[in-house]
């Protein structure tokens, strides 16, 4: 029988129950919410069952970025420290990305550099927009971004619930009908993407060049664009293309999304190293993307970087 690979998933979400009473969670039904209630007996049975070894904790959406700073900053903390905890209590399962109180940027960037030199986290992750409206590229931020390039630790751009105007002019005739249009099936991925574009036309990897940075969802459908993207853009990115910086500064995860097609894609756009192994648990199921890594279009040495290797080096786990 062949040896089982060592397989390392980095978008796993649960629920501190303090930021639970804040935010009331992403409303997603009963059996998710189970799930990301529990770090402990029900999750570590689900990873044996379905062969994940090591699962990165990240908070689920939509996260202290629904938080204002005076509950925010505090709150990060405690949370923060409740993760930790859950850490130290299975270290050979868990790992931790910290919740950030992007409400008050130079506090959040503190709270990065706290749970990275003294929990040991391995990066953070923001849930969509702050406060529902304000995209994470705008300069406001950037000392968040300044921190992670100085700790060499990435951040993880995850979705949640398109701005309110988009949702208006974008998706009211079809949202009450087809709910899942704002989420997974369109309103995330677009939201997400425009977030991953903007960050690329700020200039903020100009101004930290060692800034890196996670988009799960297989770069929600960026590396597909990447040619065109660049094309559209070649006047006014004549120095470094779109893609260059995209390709040099962003990993991708395949987090909610097990194809072979379009993991090739990115593979093809953006080179094996610059994919990782997600399931994005509980929204996905475990079972269904380990099954998928059976059968990967992939040789060996791909195969073990996708599972493993790429978040070991990224994450320096």
């Amino acid at each position: 029988m062949p040896k089982k690979p060592y397989i390392i998933a980095l978008e796993e979400h649960y629920l501190d129950p303090e930021v639970k009473q804040h935010t009331g969670g992403p409303g997603s039904g009963a059996f998710v919410e189970e799930r990301l209630d529990d770090v402990g007996a029900l999750r570590l049975r689900e990873m044996d069952e379905a062969g994940i070894d090591l699962q990165v904790l990240s908070h689920s959406m939509p996260g202290l970025q629904m938080v204002d700073a005076a509950a925010g900053v505090p709150l990060a903390r405690r949370a923060n420290d409740r993760l930790a905890e859950t850490v130290r209590a299975h270290p050979d399962r868990f790992a931790g990305f910290a919740a950030l109180p992007t409400a008050d940027p130079l506090a959040a960037a503190d709270e990065l550099e706290r749970t990275v030199t003294k929990l040991g986290f391995k990066g953070a992750m923001i849930n969509g927009l702050t406060g529902g409206t304000v995209f994470h590229d705008d300069k406001r931020f950037w000392p968040i971004y300044e921190r992670a390039a100085a700790l060499d630790v990435p951040i993880y751009i995850h979705p949640n619930l398109p701005h309110p105007s988009v949702i208006e002019v974008y998706y009211k005739d079809y949202a009450q009908q087809h709910p899942g249009l704002l989420r997974a099936a369109w309103g995330f991925t677009l939201e997400t993407a425009t977030q991953g574009v903007r960050f690329v036309l700020s200039g903020v990897f100009d101004a930290y060049p060692g800034l890196k940075m996670i988009l799960g969802h297989l770069g929600e459908g960026i590396p597909f664009l990447l040619w065109r993207i660049s094309y559209g853009l070649r006047a006014s990115m004549s120095e470094k293309t779109f893609r260059d910086t995209f390709c040099e500064h962003f990993w991708v995860t395949t987090s909610g999304f097990f194809s072979d097609p379009a993991l090739l894609c990115c593979v093809m756009e953006m080179g094996i190293d610059r994919v990782l192994f997600s399931v994005d648990y509980p929204f996905a199921e475990n079972p269904p993307g380990t099954e998928w890594t059976k059968t990967l279009p992939l040789g060996p040495e791909d195969t073990e970087k996708l599972l493993n290797g790429n978040a070991r080096r990224l994450l320096r786990l």
